[in-house]
């Protein structure tokens, strides 16, 4: 088991020198762009440091929501918006080839694991 062997040994020191403040963007329908800003350890805004973006959505399929997420190459919310649905179908792609990878090797091992072995 990879990780700490006992909560004793879970670091939750903060570090002050990455912090951001969340900005929640969306159109009630599809779209969740999630910004981030980064702040100072006074609350103050960063600005040596660009704000991140953060595109989110969910697909509803029979076994229910399917979260999809990217990160978005913007640098302001105009940009991200217009990134958005590319980005969205590209994570959405790539959730797909993952998903069909672990059936493949899930039907791998139970091909494998069905084999009678006769001796000779």
């Amino acid at each position: 088991m990879n990780g700490p062997s006992s909560t004793n040994d879970i670091d939750f020191t903060i570090d002050q020198n990455n912090l951001y403040r969340e900005e929640s963007i969306t159109d009630l329908k599809v779209a969740s762009i999630r910004r981030m800003v980064p702040i100072k350890a006074d609350g103050t805004e960063d600005t040596s440091r660009a704000s991140v973006f953060i595109g989110n959505s969910q697909l509803m399929t029979p076994e229910g929501p399917l979260p999809i997420q990217a990160k978005l190459s913007a640098t302001t919310l105009d940009e991200a918006m217009k990134e958005f649905p590319q980005a969205m179908r590209q994570s959405l792609d790539e959730t797909i080839e993952h998903f069909k990878r672990l059936q493949q090797e899930q039907q791998q091992q139970q091909q494998s694991e069905s084999r009678i072995i006769t001796p000779r």
